[in-house]
């Protein structure tokens, strides 16, 4: 294949797997190393994929966004920590909004359960996990439904949304950056989540270190309208403390 082929190749694996290796990308295309790196490259250069150490992610994009089923599939153990983390956050609250995603998702199902909540959500999968909770009263918002994440969108969330005063949301999001704050590829997603963060006394950030650094289409926050910022301990500890200087408190679990 030619140089063109071989990089839509390094995308396509790298967007289906969530990483690749250099190493065994280039044993599986029968490549130098020092070529994937270059391929790798320039595919950052182009804002496609980001570097890691020994490989490369997926960037999010208008043009490309996981699905709900490919996340409940990756870094589930990091996730799982940071729901739980999340939602010791959760104080005297009693109002309660659940973004889409499965992280968000997560934190739907380990909200207590001995405590009367109210709980906004766009998540038909978070309605899936609470609607039957003795304690909790569940409001999904109305609107065109994404089927990429199952979760609603346009104008009847946002308007809906705007009538209320919630106490604490948990917002997810694509990319998080300290230049560019939250960001996501769907402007229909980020009008919803632009509402949320408006209506909302509280606002935490919940995702696995991957997000960090990287930057998608639709910016719907900064890092200074954040309570607190819950992500695992892949993220640095330096790079958590200049997050930190910019308001929230950061949790790394």
């Amino acid at each position: 294949m030619d140089a063109e082929e071989r990089r839509r190749s390094i995308l396509e694996v790298t967007r289906r797997a969530g990483s690749v290796d250099v190493a065994r990308t280039a044993a599986d295309l029968g490549i130098s190393k020092e070529t994937v790196r270059r391929d790798l490259n320039l595919l950052a250069a182009h804002g496609l994929v980001r570097r890691t150490h020994g490989g490369a992610c997926p960037v999010e994009s208008a043009g490309f966004e996981t699905t709900l089923s490919y996340r409940t599939t990756s870094q589930v153990r990091e996730k799982s920590r940071i729901a739980a983390a999340a939602v010791d956050l959760l104080g005297d609250a009693k109002t309660v909004y659940i973004d889409e995603g499965y992280t968000p998702q997560l934190i739907a199902t380990g909200l207590p359960r001995d405590r009367p909540l109210t709980v906004i959500t766009s998540s038909l999968a978070a309605v899936g996990t609470l609607a039957s909770v003795e304690n909790i009263t569940v409001l999904l918002l109305g609107g065109r439904v994404r089927g990429a994440t199952l979760a609603t969108v346009d104008h009847w969330a946002t308007h809906t949304l705007s009538d209320l005063v919630i106490d604490l949301a948990y917002v997810g999001a694509n990319g998080i950056s300290r230049p560019w704050g939250l960001t996501t590829p769907n402007p229909a997603v980020s009008e919803v989540k632009t509402q949320v963060m408006a209506v909302s006394r509280r606002r935490v950030f919940s995702g696995v270190h991957s997000k960090f650094g990287a930057t998608s289409f639709c910016r719907f926050a900064g890092i200074g309208d954040l309570e607190a910022i819950v992500t695992d301990t892949g993220l640095p500890a330096s790079e958590a403390r200049r997050y930190a200087l910019m308001g929230p408190q950061v949790i790394r679990v």
